[in-house]
């Protein structure tokens, strides 16, 4: 194809989008399978790139091999492009996203952070020598809020912890089981029982495309007293909230079937023992068959993972002091669009969380002069759903902003 390379690739794009619609021969000779799904098909591309004036380079920001990042214009328009190539160079990863003047001040920031809905929660924070969380900038930052698939960062917390004290290797062989497979998001459901993964490839699936069934096995592996353990490790302020831990099979089908009878049912049960036994008989049920996914909030203040954004911002530290290239792969192979200047911010995590009425992005950065810097964003409404990708866009400037404040002397 005459493409080699991050910066052939983004030489490619550039000159497509002065030319699209682009065929989709041409877009799979360029793209791997699940990049161009994840830019909405064909369809998608042409699209987003068709709206864009001629883009033009101004500076490279970042190249390597396999990894170039660009400032860009389009017209009056600045942006910034990252591409990512993978061992065959097609492109794996493909970022476009505003650059943005950064807000002088917090009290700036004040008020996107508010706009982002009615019920919102904000911290920005940077661990100190020892990886305690200093908050520097809050907004609600203690109050517990519905997280969403956030709470897979106390799965990932438990398999660290269990590989730290010995009970655990990341490369040790786990075998898919029907019974305990879940619904997407997801592909790891479409596997046939009995493929082995390691856990490390069932913890990247987990953080990076926020496979339900990799987060599944894992609980269950490790056992729910595990994750129950990392809640209070991290230093989760009111772990009961969030006590038993749900599965994501468990909640598809209290969030699904018979609902809200069986939901009410299970609320009524008073005890731990009684709602762990509970889970425990909903988990050995078939996966529901959720023919159409509910577009309004569904008891999101009470049946659901909790925390606050300052707990969250505790997670990500206590997984920062726990370390290791296996963490730091699954954390960062996906970065939920931020797209921060890299040469500013080498290393940018991120575990997101997403359902009818609920919104968190959850980010740790460190920078190109070390330090290591924490920002969660939390947006609910039990009544009614905010527009997912309309909140996230404008929750990611406002993440991008706080980056951007933290990192000022």
């Amino acid at each position: 194809m005459g493409v080699t390379g991050a910066q052939g690739q983004a030489e490619w794009i550039v000159n497509a989008a002065a030319g699209t619609p682009v065929p989709e021969a041409e877009l799979r000779g360029h793209m791997t399978p699940e990049l161009l799904e994840a830019c909405g098909g064909p369809g998608g591309f042409n699209s987003g790139f068709g709206g864009l004036a001629r883009l033009v380079v101004d500076r490279t920001v970042v190249s390597r091999p396999d990894l170039l990042q660009a400032a860009v214009s389009s017209g009056a328009e600045r942006y910034r492009l990252t591409v990512h190539v993978n061992a065959a160079g097609l492109m794996d990863w493909l970022r476009l996203t505003p650059d943005q003047a950064p807000p002088p001040t917090w009290e700036h920031l004040d008020g996107p952070i508010a706009a982002l809905g009615t019920r919102v929660s904000f911290v920005a924070a940077e661990l100190d020598p020892s990886g305690a969380l200093d908050v520097v900038h809050g907004v609600d930052a203690d109050v517990l809020r519905p997280v969403g698939s956030a709470f897979k960062l106390y799965v990932l917390g438990a398999l660290a912890q269990a590989v730290h004290d010995g009970r655990a290797s990341w490369d040790e062989p786990l075998a898919i089981r029907d019974e305990w497979k879940s619904l997407p998001s997801g592909r790891l459901q479409d596997r046939p029982a009995g493929a082995e993964l390691t856990l490390a490839q069932f913890a990247d699936l987990m953080i990076s495309i926020s496979d339900n069934t990799a987060t599944d096995h894992l609980i269950h592996h490790l056992g729910r007293d595990a994750v129950h353990s990392q809640l209070e490790l991290f230093g989760h302020l009111q772990p009961a909230a969030t006590i038993p831990f749900l599965t994501t099979r468990a909640m598809f089908r209290l969030r699904s079937v018979r609902y809200p009878v069986l939901a009410e049912e299970y609320l009524a049960l008073r005890s731990e023992q009684e709602r762990t036994a509970a889970l425990a008989a909903l988990e050995r049920l078939p996966v529901p068959e959720v023919a159409e996914t509910w577009t309004s909030p569904r008891m999101i203040d009470r049946i659901e993972w909790f925390a606050s954004p300052a707990d969250i911002g505790r997670a990500l530290a206590g997984l920062h002091t726990l370390g290791g290239p296996e963490i730091d792969r699954a954390m960062s192979l996906d970065d939920g669009g931020l797209n921060l200047d890299m040469s500013r911010f080498p290393t940018t995590w991120f575990k997101g969380g997403s359902e009818p009425g609920v919104v968190t992005l959850n980010h740790l950065a460190r920078t190109a002069a070390g330090q290591v810097l924490v920002v969660s964003v939390m947006v609910s409404d039990p009544d009614e759903a905010p527009v997912t990708l309309e909140v996230a866009s404008r929750g990611l400037a406002v993440v991008r902003g706080a980056f951007h404040l933290l990192e000022q002397p």
